[in-house]
């Protein structure tokens, strides 16, 4: 079976392809004959060594890639979501050494497997698992009610692009950040007030809601800039595990997708949303999934708007 990881870490160029032995679905699990594997800026990292230490667990390589779609090749016994072989479906990785989504076939929990959303192809699909889960669970850990009011930074990007959208969906008010070449996306994506992007984005989030907004979604990873933007008692999504001394009274509320990806029922409200036309799903560009050092060289280099996506 072909996977495409690292053996040592660094830049794109340690990314090559090898061949591990195929794995079979035992209870609880599903396999999944890949097509397509969305490229993340958390790939980048587990390719850099930032997870060396973890990772040195096991023996090499180490395969990068937390979205897939693909076919049902195989149902382990006590599978009781539905799926059957043949169907088609996507699903949210949590990379282990030679598991992660950069692979021809996949291991899975079947609660981290939905079917691919109604007339949506694998690539599109490949793009939404762990994105949309990531956005979904930053909403339920601010724990808004209907009409409050919500900033979200990096607000053109996946994460960003996600919550702008469940957010609408949830009933909330929206003020998203965005460069001037991305005012029209994340307007079309459903934000009630753009600003203009940038660290000083607290101040312009001000401009609109002077007493502060009860929430901000930390797409951006502005961390600590963004704090003055939030009310006393306000909370914070962050990514990438940001804390820092409450003051105020604001509360910090880490996103990790872990802890999400086998919440089955979750992801497949996903899928249904896609079909209802609340969630669109963004294709930048496609790799061979032999090309992938040239995707993550992509991605690395700014600017990408949508997910690059590998084919296998």
């Amino acid at each position: 079976m072909r996977s495409v990881g690292v053996s040592e870490f660094g830049g794109p160029d340690v990314l090559r392809e090898f061949q591990v032995p195929q794995r079979h679905a035992g209870p609880g699990e599903v396999r999944i004959r890949v097509r397509a594997a969305a490229v993340n800026p958390t790939d980048t990292v587990l390719r850099s060594g930032a997870y060396a230490e973890r990772l040195r667990e096991n023996p090499p390589p180490y395969v990068p890639g937390m979205d897939v779609a693909g076919e049902l090749d195989e149902v382990g016994e006590d599978v009781d979501t539905g799926l059957a072989v043949g169907d088609r479906v996507m699903a949210v990785v949590v990379p282990h050494a030679a598991h992660g989504g950069y692979s021809e076939s996949l291991v899975l929990p079947a609660r981290s497997v939905v079917r691919v959303p109604a007339g949506v192809d694998h690539v599109a699909a490949s793009t939404l698992p762990m994105n949309g889960l990531t956005a979904r669970q930053a909403l339920d850990l601010l724990e808004l009610s209907p009409g409050d009011s919500l900033a979200v930074t990096g607000a053109a990007g996946a994460f960003g692009g996600y919550v702008v959208q469940l957010a609408k969906a949830d009933g909330l008010r929206v003020i998203a950040d965005a460069a001037d070449a991305d005012r029209e996306l994340v307007r079309s994506l459903g934000a009630d007030v753009v600003v203009e992007r940038g660290d000083d984005v607290a101040a312009r989030i001000r401009e609109v809601e002077p007493d502060g907004v009860p929430a901000v979604a930390d797409g951006a990873v502005h961390n600590d800039l963004v704090v003055p933007a939030v009310r006393d008692g306000g909370r914070i999504a962050t990514v990438r595990f940001f804390t820092a001394e409450a003051e105020r009274g604001i509360t910090y509320r880490p996103v990790s997708v872990r802890d999400y990806a086998q919440e089955w029922e979750k992801l497949d409200r996903l899928r249904a949303q896609v079909e209802q036309g609340a969630l669109s799903l963004r294709v930048a560009r496609t790799f061979p999934a032999s090309e992938a050092a040239e995707a993550h060289r992509a991605l690395e280099a700014g600017g990408v708007r949508g997910r690059l996506v590998l084919e296998f």
